[in-house]
């Protein structure tokens, strides 16, 4: 009976290792490589770009100008961002409140982002003099950026100083947000 269990267990082995070896490598390790993830906001870190061109022009008011605002992967797993952020500025003024930034209509794209890996967005801003009448003009103090589909935001202290015209209750306002990556 001995000789027979050990049989069946040799005759096991063999047959398991023969259809282990039957795989080929090819399949086992694209079937280990898993596509990436969405990034969710605990893989990343945020900020405001804030080197040489990178500054919005705020002392100007003839144009919008841009903010740039990063984010880059600090975990260990490469892992994806597309869409648009979720960005709140907090104003400084009483009268601001916060303001909701709308899209632009700039279609998405997909960034995979290893681990140190940085992408950006831009925040197009229309500036207005200091002399604009209070109820105008916003003046940021924060912004609270939410990564494309998660819930959890980052609170950025605005360091650029200068005013926006407000239009937090427009349809089409001149202050608004661009897509990640874009």
């Amino acid at each position: 009976m001995k000789s027979k269990l050990t049989a069946v267990a040799v005759a096991a082995v063999v047959i398991a290792g023969t259809a282990a070896a039957a795989i080929p490598a090819s399949a086992a390790t694209s079937t280990a490589k898993a596509k990436p993830t969405r990034c969710h906001t605990a893989d990343l870190k945020a900020g405001f770009a804030t080197g040489g061109d990178a500054a919005p022009e705020m002392n100007q008011t003839k144009k919008q100008t841009q903010a740039y605002i990063w984010f880059t992967n600090t975990s260990k797993r490469t892992c994806t961002v597309s869409g648009f952020a979720g960005v709140d500025m907090v104003g400084a003024q009483k009268t601001d409140g916060t303001w909701s930034l709308r899209r632009s209509s700039q279609k998405p794209v997909k960034i995979t982002l290893k681990h140190g890996d940085t992408t950006d967005f831009s925040i197009t801003l229309a500036p207005v003099a200091r002399s604009t009448p209070k109820k105008e003009k916003f003046v940021p103090a924060k912004f609270l950026v939410t990564p494309p589909n998660e819930t959890k935001h980052f609170a950025l202290k605005w360091p650029f100083g200068g005013q926006i015209l407000k239009q937090d209750g427009a349809t089409r306002p001149a202050t608004y947000l661009n897509p990640v990556g874009r």
